[in-house]
């Protein structure tokens, strides 16, 4: 399809739109967004999906009802975002803190981890979206384990946008293990202390090989990143919406994406970006 706004697009945007048009032959931003510049749709998204309890409690529903419609609102911002070429989505599914929940509810949020990955891993795969999981095993259940990892395999060839699942994760933790593996290979002599930069450690993080987020979202209301990302979100736009997770909709989200091409990000710097 084309738009009458490609004829005045500069080299940049141009350029932008080919290469979402590359991976994503159905996308369309320009009539999705009217007036983007495809090149100020962010590649990496980050979302905290908050507010799923109280949700539910406000209408007189368990809180785990209110994960159950959350969940069903994970499929509407995926495709929202490969509509318009978004290369990485990251969910914060389930925090380390999140254990000190009620116990019938972690336990329910578990039976949802394995039921969803069982019963989308076809359609996933099918519209080409490729899934990872960040977070730490150790604590987490067999079955949910099994289910993710099954989930990984089987969408690994894809090409699409690229899911990931922030299972058991904590920002925290995520650094103290790669300062442990770090300081495991200084100790055997596979690495000189002196080498480790920034980028070293970034390869050390279990999201090796992704861009940082350039967008982090939270719904609910709340104004904290809540341990998420805590070395990627350096220089991360930050929107907030009282809006609750599974209210939160295409239409709000797609003016978050207008809003942040509106910005000028300097990443320290004075002069704005061209």
């Amino acid at each position: 399809m084309t738009h009458p706004a490609t004829d005045s697009m500069g080299p940049a945007a141009e350029a932008a739109l080919g290469r979402i048009k590359d991976r994503y032959p159905k996308a369309d931003p320009l009539a999705l967004i009217p007036g983007i510049d495809p090149s100020k749709i962010p590649v990496h998204i980050a979302m905290i999906m908050d507010g799923n309890g109280r949700w539910a409690q406000e209408r007189g529903l368990p809180r785990i009802k209110g994960h159950h419609s959350g969940a069903k609102n994970v499929q509407v911002m995926l495709e929202a975002c490969a509509a318009i070429g978004v290369e990485v989505l990251t969910l914060y599914s389930f925090s380390t803190e999140n254990w000190s929940r009620p116990e019938d509810e972690v336990q329910g949020l578990m039976e949802m981890c394995v039921a969803y990955c069982e019963h989308q891993r076809e359609a996933l795969k099918s519209n080409n979206v490729k899934v990872r999981v960040l977070g730490r095993r150790e604590g987490m259940p067999k079955q949910a384990l099994s289910a993710l990892d099954s989930l990984v395999e089987a969408t690994s060839q894809c090409t699409g946008i690229t899911m990931c699942l922030a299972v058991n994760y904590g920002g925290r933790d995520e650094i103290v293990d790669a300062a442990r593996s770090l300081a495991a290979k200084a100790v055997s002599g596979e690495i000189d202390p002196d080498q480790i930069d920034a980028a070293m450690f970034a390869d050390s993080l279990t999201t090796k090989g992704l861009p940082d987020p350039d967008l982090l979202i939270r719904t609910g209301g709340d104004f904290r990143v809540s341990n998420y990302l805590l070395w990627q979100i350096s220089y991360a736009e930050i929107m907030v919406t009282d809006v609750q997770w599974p209210d939160f909709s295409q239409e709000e989200f797609y003016g978050m994406i207008r809003r942040f091409a509106a910005r000028s990000r300097r990443f320290g710097n004075i002069n704005s970006e061209s």
